[in-house]
């Protein structure tokens, strides 16, 4: 079932839509959380994104500009600011379509129906990882952070990614090398240590301070 989020502060309309996407078949979900929407999208990683412009704390633009730095999910801008210089505005900054309010909902839910098929019928969907701010696409082996992409190698990807899917667990030393080990360089437990070294500094740097945390004679833990 595809999965919609609505970023919409006036409720009224957000369950409405929410309410009529269960009509079709769609499964939806309000952002509750309008300081930190990127967080809300990490957590539900929806297929497609329903965006308001005027919005408490940060518009839609700026939402629009944050979720384009992670993932090309499709956007669709609902709004009363319907003008040309805010349709123009959106459209650049990545958004796929823009619906004037006050809308249909049929005609709302067919526009995202032939979005959805556009979209998926060639392509999965790609989910995004999140903790502390920080995201990781798994589409393309990136790192975000605060708007800054962080590179990163294929090993450095390899045990982020096997830490972020275990949030809150200890992964241990022999998983990670595992990890390692479906690349085509040998890996042993030295070879860890300097990855994992080489990761933090990279972390730290952009200032994801103890983001990962050792449990000395067991392995590594993100929480």
């Amino acid at each position: 079932m595809y999965k919609i989020l609505i970023v919409e502060d006036d409720r009224g309309i957000a369950e409405a839509i929410k309410e009529q996407a269960k009509m079709w078949d769609l499964q939806a979900q309000c952002v509750q959380n309008f300081r930190n929407v990127l967080a809300d999208f990490a957590d539900y990683d929806p297929h497609l994104v329903l965006l308001d412009i005027a919005l408490p704390f940060f518009n839609g633009y700026h939402w629009c500009s944050e979720i384009r730095k992670v993932s090309k999910v499709p956007i669709i801008f609902i709004s009363s600011a319907s003008d040309n210089m805010n349709i123009v505005m959106a459209m650049n900054l990545g958004a796929d379509d823009f619906i004037a309010k006050p809308f249909d909902q049929g005609v709302l839910m067919a526009k995202i129906q032939a979005m959805l098929r556009r979209t998926y019928d060639f392509a999965a969907a790609v989910p995004v990882l999140e903790h502390r701010g920080a995201l990781l696409n798994t589409g393309d082996n990136t790192l975000t952070y605060e708007g800054e992409r962080i590179d990163l190698t294929k090993n450095e990807y390899r045990i982020l990614l096997a830490l972020m899917e275990n949030k809150g667990k200890v992964v241990s030393r022999e998983k990670l090398m595992e990890r390692l080990w479906e690349t085509d360089s040998f890996v042993d437990e030295n070879t860890l240590t300097v990855n994992v070294n080489r990761l933090r500094k990279k972390l730290d740097a952009v200032g994801l301070t103890e983001f990962i945390t050792t449990k000395f004679g067991v392995g590594y833990i993100i929480t």
